[in-house]
């Protein structure tokens, strides 16, 4: 009578392919640390991006539009949360917005292809970037948003900002 045979378990059996595995997943890990999305969660899926591609992004709407038509106060309300490294903004006018701009002390910008009305963006400071790629300090000792405007239509408006936290 013939004794199953049981698995090797020291073996090049099991354990190299365990070892192989490791190995993958290692090199997959090392691979994809170069563009990773930012370490954030957004409810804008336009923002889940590598932050290489958010700063290429924002680094073409440069320089500052200070030209562009004002348009008065936006209906729109902002807030920011200084210690979570946020800010959330929302479109309370009656129609959607297409291709936003919104920018930050007149130097740092973040685009969203569309602001849907009445639906809240929450937007991280590592997706707002400056003219030179660098995302928004997350240190109130470096930079405070003391003013945030809309782009969009051709024209650039005010956003009421008030504090979250």
């Amino acid at each position: 009578m013939r004794h199953a045979r049981m698995p090797r378990v020291y073996g090049r059996g099991v354990l190299s392919r365990g070892f192989l595995g490791f190995g993958l997943l290692g090199l997959a890990i090392a691979a994809g640390c170069t563009q990773r999305p930012p370490p954030f969660i957004t409810n804008d899926k336009s923002l889940r991006k590598p932050s290489t591609e958010l700063a290429a992004e924002s680094v073409k709407r440069f320089p500052y539009k200070s030209d562009a038509e004002r348009g008065g106060e936006a209906v729109a309300r902002a807030q920011v949360g200084n210690t979570a490294n946020w800010m959330e903004i929302v479109n309370l006018s009656d129609e959607d917005w297409s291709d936003v701009e919104i920018w930050i002390n007149k130097s740092w910008v973040v685009h969203l292809p569309a602001m849907e009305r009445t639906k809240l963006k929450r937007i991280p400071f590592s997706a707002i970037f400056n003219d030179a790629g660098q995302s928004f300090p997350k240190s109130t000792k470096v930079a405070r948003m003391e003013i945030v405007e809309v782009y969009h239509g051709g024209k650039m408006y005010d956003v009421r900002l008030q504090l979250a936290d």
